[in-house]
């Protein structure tokens, strides 16, 4: 499948800082990829060289094929970007100003009322933003990002501030966008449990490095799975199941263990179920379950993890 962006080697400094170490990344065309990292990881340092507003230390970036610093413009032309800061006239209403934007894109009035409608803001378009809430001020910023019909939209934090309905409501338009517009969606987010949700394909940066990358669906084979016990006593229970994973994780709902690639999950389980019953826990439920995002994450920015060799290989 052909990339909408690719990487080779991106790296970026800031003096004796090394924000970005050689990132090599393919986000294949119509995938909504989803790209992770805590704060200060390297994630909107990214973004910005793909979209041309700071220059690469060293390697390189490519929209739809075009080298980003061979020819930034028609890079640009190709990428519609919803940054956090989005700059919109409050005293003017929302076709207002997309107006501005289209004008400067040479597009024709039309235009706004497609990606009104794109975003189902079209009543509202003649309200003014400062009137808007927060969730229509994104849906707005995606209108302004998809003026033009750009092939790959780069969205950081789009659900940012928003609440559990806005955040429910954008998760849905999302997901839904490649097959509705045929564009490339390059997700910058910290909410894994919502990336989990929409996300076709994720990138893991920790520390500047991309450590792990692929089709989540893959990734997750690649894995052994977690297993999922809830039982009546945690204390007791973790005592007893720490010979099969030390470095269990205790929770409201229960224990999480995760097993080796080698284990079989049902054998696993009956040993660990056995255990129990021996130690006089009662158990509610115990079973084999894929690896959640969270748990995935939390693995690949493991810190043996940085050696990219302790990872599954993933296309």
């Amino acid at each position: 499948m052909a990339a909408g962006i690719e990487t080779e080697g991106l790296t970026r400094r800031f003096g004796k800082h090394l924000a970005v170490d050689a990132v090599s990344m393919i986000v294949p065309e119509q995938a909504v990829y989803g790209f992770l990292g805590r704060n200060g990881a390297g994630k909107t340092t990214t973004l910005k060289m793909l979209l041309g507003l700071l220059k690469p230390t060293a390697g390189s970036a490519r929209i739809c094929g075009i080298d980003v610093g061979r020819n930034r413009i028609g890079a640009a032309r190709k990428v519609g970007a919803l940054l956090e800061a989005h700059g919109f006239y409050g005293n003017l209403t929302g076709r207002e100003n997309l107006d501005l934007t289209r004008v400067l894109l040479g597009l024709p009035p039309t235009e706004i009322e497609r990606v009104l409608e794109v975003v189902d803001m079209t009543g509202n378009g003649a309200r003014r933003v400062s009137d808007y809430s927060l969730g229509m001020r994104q849906r707005l910023g995606l209108a302004r990002a998809m003026l033009g019909a750009p092939p790959v939209l780069i969205l950081d934090e789009p659900t940012n501030g928003l609440d559990p309905d806005g955040i429910a409501d954008m998760r849905r338009f999302l997901k839904g966008l490649p097959a509705r517009t045929g564009a490339t969606v390059l997700l910058s987010s910290h909410l894994l449990g919502e990336i989990e949700q929409i996300a076709t394909h994720v990138g893991i940066v920790h520390e500047g490095r991309l450590v792990l990358e692929g089709e989540l669906a893959r990734i997750r084979a690649t894995l052994a799975p977690e297993i999922s016990v809830r039982v009546d006593d945690l204390a007791r229970a973790s005592a007893v199941l720490r010979r099969f994973d030390p470095d269990l994780s205790s929770s409201d709902d229960g224990l999480t263990l995760r097993l080796s690639p080698e284990d079989d999950p049902d054998v696993a389980v009956a040993a660990m179920n056995r255990a129990l019953v021996e130690a006089g826990v009662a158990v509610f439920a115990i079973g084999a379950r894929a690896r959640s995002l969270e748990g995935i994450y939390r693995e690949a920015s493991a810190p043996a993890a940085t050696n990219p060799a302790s990872m599954p290989e993933t296309v």
